[in-house]
């Protein structure tokens, strides 16, 4: 009568045949299975033994720790013996070099009984499959460093692109995607999704837009993914890949020139609120009448230029780094703002501090913060006017700019959609910009409660098509409209001479 094992074994040694160790073993390599440690395991009680797997420095990678010669160990690693095999006691033990892309590894089996011709097959394939999982799993690491690699990367050149600096930003692109921001314009998209569904929405639009976009993961948001599109086929290529996905939003921008990526940015934040309403889950920011587009540009360029003076003595770099950061901060939020830039939350309040001190005001205000950013946007938006007069004469003031005809139309015509609600939610407004845009403050002058407060701003949201509770360009312009028409006192700005 023959055993098991004398079964197995002629079964192993017939043409064809599929031993049931053979099968299991394969198991190990589908996608679902592939776990050296559980190879290793399974390897122990295929053959009732231990088993231990060392890399080329003596670490355990998997199994149990076994005692070896060390010396024998270092002559098989190093690829000048394929394997070995004696008896050390009632123990009989067997090594065997793994290849490995980087450093062979060592296979060590100890079993009480002597090394049959099924057990040393199992062992052979065994270390062949364990071969293949490590190559595998090098090459997915890898990949996954290359993808992590490619991915920081394009936050740095989004974070150039933030801060002005186009020039770095094409220089650090040019390495990877020639061409990508030669254009001088560009569209700044963002989508939305569920934060878990983010990676797989990056890869559709890294495949829908053929990597002719900058396709970056949005470090303030999780669940966004900002897309800047110098091409005009960007937008179709997104609204095709929202139209494939549920819960899924597409926000855009105007088409702005490269150093005004912060502003395109702000405008397809402000459009994604537009497209949770919309049947498509599009929107594209709508160009509207902005206030500073009803002032004379050659006066607006000269004010601008006095008011941002201080900071022209600083060098070109630091200027534009304090520029841009304190854009962003005015726009969004601190947090916001660092995490967009790639820096702590304290760099940007140092930086905006900087430009309050130079410019003798205080960002609290958020009239101050209206006037400021209308300065920043300005000195972007009409670079290429010229001052009407020597910024450091005397020039155009605020006021000058403010009591335009036509912006005072625009700002009585804003404000007065507001005059129909009998609760008066413009007097409460007014209230809550002057202090600050906190309800309590506002609710303590007004006599009310900070609720009541909060409602009223809400409800006007609407009627002015622009959003309050979330300070940004929207707010700003709001506030710039109470100041043309009277309803709150010009902010006191004494830039350093």
């Amino acid at each position: 009568m023959a055993g098991r094992e004398d079964t197995d074994r002629q079964r192993g040694t017939r043409p064809g045949a599929n031993p049931a160790w053979a099968r299991e073993l394969l198991e190990h390599l589908r996608p679902a299975g592939r776990d050296v440690h559980r190879v290793v395991a399974w390897l122990a009680g295929a053959v009732e033994g231990s088993v231990a797997l060392r890399d080329a420095a003596g670490n355990l990678v998997a199994g149990t720790r076994l005692p070896l010669d060390e010396d024998l160990v270092t002559e098989i690693a190093a690829g000048r013996i394929a394997s070995a095999a004696w008896q050390t006691g009632e123990e009989h033990l067997r090594l065997v070099r793994v290849e490995h892309p980087t450093d062979a590894c060592v296979l060590a089996v100890s079993r009480p009984a002597p090394f049959d011709r099924r057990a040393s097959d199992v062992v052979t394939h065994t270390a062949q499959v364990i071969e293949l999982l490590l190559t595998a799993h090098d090459s997915a690491a890898a990949g996954h460093r290359l993808r992590r690699a490619t991915s920081d990367l394009r936050l740095a050149i989004l974070q150039l692109l933030m801060v002005e600096d186009t020039v770095a930003a094409r220089r650090v692109a040019a390495g990877l995607w020639p061409g990508l921001l030669d254009a001088d314009t560009a569209c700044v998209y963002v989508v939305e999704s569920d934060p878990a569904a983010r990676d797989r929405i990056v890869e559709d639009c890294l495949d829908h837009t053929r990597e002719n976009a900058l396709v970056v993961r949005c470090p303030a948001m999780d669940g966004h993914v900002i897309v800047v599109g110098p091409r005009e086929t960007t937008g179709d290529a997104l609204k095709a890949l929202v139209g494939r996905h549920r819960d899924t939003y597409l926000g855009g921008s105007v088409r702005q020139s490269l150093a005004r990526t912060a502003t395109a940015y702000g405008q397809a934040v402000s459009a994604l609120a537009v497209a949770h309403v919309r049947p498509d889950k599009t929107a594209v920011y709508t160009e509207r009448t902005h206030p500073e587009r009803l002032m004379d540009p050659a006066a607006l360029r000269t004010w601008t230029a006095r008011l941002l003076r201080p900071l022209d003595t600083l060098p070109h770099h630091t200027r534009a780094e304090l520029l841009a950061t304190s854009r962003l901060g005015l726009e969004f939020t601190a947090v916001a703002a660092a995490k967009v830039l790639g820096v702590s939350r304290n760099t940007v309040r140092a930086r905006m501090e900087r430009v309050e001190s130079l410019l003798g005001t205080d960002f609290t205000d958020l009239t101050v913060r209206a006037v400021v950013l209308l300065a920043l946007n300005t000195q972007i938006g009409l670079a290429d006017v010229p001052p009407a007069s020597d910024t450091r004469a005397a020039g155009p003031h605020l006021a000058d700019l403010l009591s335009g005809p036509a912006l005072r139309t625009w700002a009585q015509d804003l404000l007065g959609r507001l005059d129909a609600d009998a609760r008066n939610p413009r007097r409460t407004l007014r209230a809550w910009i002057a202090a600050g845009g906190n309800a309590e403050r506002a609710a303590q002058t007004l006599g009310v409660h900070a609720q009541t407060v909060r409602e009223h701003v809400r409800s006007a949201e609407p009627l002015l098509e622009r959003q309050l509770l979330a300070a940004g360009s929207d707010l700003y312009e709001v506030v710039l409209a109470h100041l043309a028409v009277g309803d709150l006192e010009l902010p006191h700005l004494q830039p350093r001479t």
